[in-house]
């Protein structure tokens, strides 16, 4: 075998990570994208290795009984909903598997029974967030590309990377993940923009004002956007601004950033509110049920891009705390305070601590807007944050929560944990490898009592998973 070889009617068996589907060949290992458990296909090589092998699917050539129509024109383009040609109960099958083979075999962990993974109800229009790009050249199909190249031109497009490709967009003509109106939000701010010839943003040069357009939305119907240009031109700010805030009573916090940096992130950057609020607020009840709770969300806050779903992660988290009312709680990468402002009301004191300066003044105003007097919160790195000067000054947690990004938690963090040593552990992630390599330098002192996968991300391979560790 070589690579660029066509093999045929290849039996895909089941899925890996990564939404990668896995064959055997010859006795070897076969890494596919593209199709699904149960599909009999044909295969292009596209690496060789001494124990595996990797390749593309090229046609179909017996549809497995798991498939599903991909509900999307961009299904294959876009990265984003990759999953969506498998039927909802496989993936979540794959991804409470995912969990399992992450902590048992990379972790090497011995784990409780595991209840079945909780589903989400919304499959589509779910999400509360979403990022656009501003392309002076979009992505275009060889098509389309032999027409642009015979007329001399080519076109702009607001949309999503390429996967992989930084300086590759293509034009979004309908998104499935977030609620109207934010399609149309979208749609209009393209509009504006060719009809007033604004310059949109080529990826490569680095020229153009138009960067990114987010949306934000909120579970009462508040919706923020936020626009990122290269110059404060006030005439083009003005006319994107008003041209959207005039269609759409819904935004509530329009906003712009002047970013002339390499790239598009905004922490470090002002962001200047135009109109409304500097926030948007979501409601989430309350674990118990007595009542509902607020949440302000700032342009650079973290939070749950899944707000229904986000409520039943943190309700796992609060059942697997076992709160009487009188622990001392720590919630580590708190973000703007929800677990922490969520469970208050069932510890007796919660502290949060958060690398980004500007959720943690969120997360006091949110737990000022509840009403919630047992909190306080401190921003830092963690792992400077979390040391034995702040336990003796701030008192030993009897629990602590921790809900780290992707990379999981600093070895050091980890390490005061054990030396810490609480009653109880409540590990949050989103990221099970992460996890597993975590829970690992962990077991030395605990035991996992309990494991809850949470499909946060519908027709996408990830996947949340709770865990909950009692000291041995």
């Amino acid at each position: 075998m070589k690579k660029g070889d066509l093999l045929e009617n290849i039996e895909i068996e089941t899925m890996a990570a990564e939404g990668k589907c896995i064959a055997k060949v010859d006795g070897l290992v076969l890494f596919l994208q593209g199709g699904a458990p149960g599909d009999t296909v044909q295969v292009q090589l596209t690496k060789i290795k001494s124990n595996f092998l990797e390749g593309k699917v090229t046609a179909i050539q017996k549809r497995s009984l798991l498939r599903t129509e991909p509900f999307c024109e961009h299904f294959g383009t876009c990265g984003g909903c990759s999953w969506q040609h498998i039927n909802y109960e496989t993936q979540l099958k794959y991804k409470q598997q995912q969990v399992i083979d992450n902590l048992e075999r990379l972790g090497g962990l011995q784990l409780p029974a595991i209840t079945p993974i909780l589903a989400s109800k919304k499959i589509n229009y779910y999400r509360n967030k979403l990022d656009y790009t501003f392309t002076s050249n979009r992505w275009l199909t060889k098509e389309e590309l032999n027409r642009a190249i015979e007329e001399s031109r080519f076109e702009v497009g607001l949309g999503y990377h390429i996967p992989k490709m930084f300086d590759r967009v293509f034009d979004v003509a309908n998104c499935y993940l977030q609620p109207e109106p934010s399609n149309a939000i979208r749609l209009l701010a393209k509009k504006t923009a060719v009809e007033n010839q604004i310059p949109f943003f080529d990826l490569r040069r680095q020229t153009g004002f138009l960067r990114t357009l987010t949306i934000r939305s909120s579970n009462i119907g508040e919706v923020m956007i936020i626009l990122q240009v290269t110059v404060d031109e006030k005439h083009w700010i003005e006319k994107m601004m008003k041209t959207l805030t005039d269609a759409f009573p819904q935004i509530t916090s329009a906003n712009y950033i002047i970013n002339n940096k390499k790239n598009d992130t905004f922490a470090d950057l002002d962001v200047i509110c135009w109109k409304g609020n500097p926030y948007i607020t979501e409601q989430m009840n309350k674990p118990d049920g007595s009542g509902t709770l607020q949440f302000r969300v700032s342009p650079k806050s973290f939070y749950q891009t899944n707000s229904d779903q986000a409520y039943e992660l943190y309700k796992v988290a609060w059942q697997m705390a076992e709160l009487k009312g009188d622990e001392h709680v720590y919630d580590l990468y708190t973000g703007t305070g929800t677990i922490a402002n969520f469970i208050a009301g069932e510890a007796k004191k919660v502290i949060g601590l958060e690398y980004v300066a500007a959720a943690i003044e969120d997360a006091k105003a949110n737990s000022k807007l509840n009403g919630i007097t047992n909190t306080e919160f401190y921003a830092g790195d963690m792992k400077d944050l979390l040391t034995d000067d702040f336990l003796s000054q701030h008192g030993k947690p009897d629990t602590i929560i921790t809900d780290p990004p992707r990379a999981g938690m600093h070895e050091d963090v980890t390490n005061m944990l054990l030396k810490v040593a609480p009653k109880r552990i409540v590990y949050v992630s989103c990221n099970a490898a992460t996890q597993a390599r975590d829970l690992k330098i962990l077991a030395e002192k605990y035991d996992i009592t309990a494991v809850q996968a949470v499909d946060m991300f519908p027709q996408t391979t990830h996947v949340e998973n709770v865990a909950r560790l009692d000291l041995r």
